[in-house]
């Protein structure tokens, strides 16, 4: 198993890694809309799945993957009535179609709307 780490996406907010690479796939923790810049949160549910999406691409870059080999997202939201607006976003950057969870959660982290995480293929 080797540990993924970036500076790309935010830090561990508690005892887990970004990521994980086992045997040529990679796991990503869920990513919330967190900046690792500033740290901040952006409003609105665009916005913060733009931020989440990142988060997850900078982990799989990290990694040696990328949107193209992810194939299984697990997706949470606060409001199920964001769902449009955020497979709008989600369509962007999942390229792969892949298979996915969504399901709706009473709390996320620090308020936010909405997590990602990922399952993705290592490139060759």
């Amino acid at each position: 198993m080797k540990v993924i780490n970036t500076e790309k996406a935010p830090g561990a907010i508690g005892p887990y890694s970004q990521g994980f690479e086992v045997h040529g796939i990679v796991y990503t923790s869920g990513q919330i809309p967190v900046d690792p810049v500033s740290g901040e949160v952006p409003e609105g549910i665009a916005a913060q799945a733009e931020q989440s999406c990142r988060n997850v691409g900078a982990i799989l870059e990290a990694a040696g993957s990328g949107f193209g080999q992810v194939f299984k997202t697990t997706c949470f939201l606060a409001d199920m009535g964001d769902f449009a607006a955020f497979n709008e976003v989600y369509a962007k950057y999942f390229v792969s179609k892949p298979a996915r969870s969504c399901v709706t959660v009473k709390t996320l982290p620090k308020g936010v709307l909405c997590e990602i995480e990922a399952a993705a293929e290592k490139q060759a």
